[in-house]
């Protein structure tokens, strides 16, 4: 069998609700994602022992290979699937590390889509979800790659039709450990953050032909629970947010996840290409990206 290749896009929480805290530990979350056009590269050579190699501009970030969401979620993969069949992969590193968007879980998502490639499994297998779910909260709505409303632990996705955001995605280069904005949120286990009333005033979400203006105005009226706690930990995600919100033409401009990436959205590609030109300029140690969200 020759070469397999997919490509692991960036996750976006363009809204990040914390429900309240499982008495087992777990959060549960109420998020509206989109995937961006920014993505690492992961290819996998059929055969012979399990094994992963990095390169790219990111590699160095990507520490010991045994301890990757690659490996993890193969060898789980593995205990389920008797003789399943793997090999050598190897990972082109461009997504940042620790970032609030989900580079390390889009890694172990396209892992999966690969090995159930190489191995004649359906998309839809109990068993791709049930190795998704344990490799990390994010690798479910990894290994589906759309737009989505995810609720619960992660584990729970309703599609939605969002249109095309032309965006600009900013990272400082500084890792943000998600456990330690958690631990600034401080909840108790079992503790709720919303009530019964605050549920049924959830959003209702715009149609699949919903105008991007219309769609901006409803995430804007949305928020991420987590931006608090994650400028507590990193202060330069506060900085990141003012210069996003300062660009000219910005619609919205928010952190995605547990942080340090913060995103803008705007009206048309060329206005979000002179706002990633902007202040890639100001601050030239930033990671920059000017693409779309869909």
């Amino acid at each position: 069998m020759s070469a397999l290749r997919d490509t692991a896009r960036a996750k976006v929480n363009l809204t990040l609700r914390v429900v309240g805290r499982r008495v087992d530990g777990y959060h549960d979350l109420e998020s509206v994602v989109a995937f961006a056009d920014c993505a690492d590269a992961l290819v996998l050579d059929v055969g012979g022992e399990l094994a992963l190699s990095t390169s790219g501009p990111r590699a160095q970030e990507c520490g010991e290979a045994s301890d990757n969401l690659v490996i993890k979620a193969a060898r789980l993969l593995g205990e389920r699937v008797e003789g399943l069949k793997v090999g050598a992969f190897a990972l082109d590193k461009h997504l940042p590390v620790a970032a609030g968007i989900g580079g390390g879980s889009a890694d172990a998502a396209a892992a999966l889509r690969l090995l159930a490639q190489a191995n004649g499994l359906a998309a839809d297998d109990a068993r791709l979800l049930e190795v998704a779910r344990l490799t990390g909260a994010d690798v479910p709505v990894c290994l589906e790659s759309r737009a989505c409303v995810m609720t619960g632990v992660g584990d729970t996705l309703l599609p939605l039709g969002l249109p095309r955001l032309p965006c600009v995605m900013v990272n400082p280069r500084v890792p943000v450990a998600t456990k330690d904005v958690f631990k600034e949120l401080g909840l108790r286990n079992g503790q709720l953050r919303v009530g019964i009333t605050d549920v049924l005033k959830a959003p209702k979400w715009p149609g699949e032909d919903a105008a991007i203006d219309v769609w901006i105005k409803a995430l804007a009226a949305g928020v991420n629970d987590l931006e608090a706690p994650a400028i507590k930990v990193e202060p330069v995600i506060g900085e990141v947010l003012s210069a996003l919100g300062a660009l000219d033409g910005v619609r919205l401009a928010r952190m995605s996840g547990s942080g340090a990436t913060c995103f803008a959205l705007f009206d048309d590609d060329a206005t979000a290409q002179q706002a990633a030109q902007a202040i890639g300029q100001a601050h030239p140690q930033w990671w920059v990206h000017a693409g779309a969200l869909n």
